[in-house]
C-alpha cells in the first residue's frame, strides 16, 4: 500500500491572506479588537442586552460580533466600543523591521 505524502506549507502569520480573502489585514484587525471586546464582555459577565446599553449598539448586533460576524464593524467602530469599554487604545507608527518586505499590522494587550 502506498502512502501518501503530506506537504506541510508554512503560514503567512494571517490565516486571511493565507486563504486568499479580500482585505488580509483589515479582517486580522477587526478579529483581534473583537477578540479582546468579547474577552471584556465576557470577563465583566454582561448580558448581551447589558453591552448593547454600554456600546449603544442593538443587541442582535452583539450577537453577531460574539460570533465573529463582522461585516457591519469597523476597525474605528470597534476600537470605540473598547474605549466604551474602559480601555485606552494607543496607535504606534514605527519603520518597519528590516526583515520584513512590507511593513505589519500588530494588535497587543497590556
Amino acid at each position: 500500500m502506498r502512502r501518501k505524502q503530506e506537504v506541510i506549507e508554512v503560514g503567512s502569520g494571517n490565516v486571511f491572506r493565507d486563504l486568499g480573502l479580500s482585505e488580509p489585514y483589515e479582517r486580522e484587525l477587526r478579529t483581534r479588537l473583537a477578540m479582546q471586546l468579547n474577552e471584556l464582555i465576557a470577563e465583566r459577565g454582561l448580558t448581551q442586552a447589558k453591552a448593547s446599553e454600554i456600546l449603544g449598539i442593538p443587541q442582535p448586533h452583539i450577537s453577531e460580533l460574539k460570533h465573529y460576524k463582522l461585516r457591519r464593524f469597523s476597525s474605528e467602530r470597534l476600537l470605540r466600543f473598547l474605549t466604551l469599554m474602559d480601555r485606552d487604545v494607543e496607535i504606534v507608527i514605527r519603520p518597519k523591521s528590516s526583515r520584513r518586505k512590507s511593513g505589519a499590522l500588530s494588535v497587543s494587550v497590556a
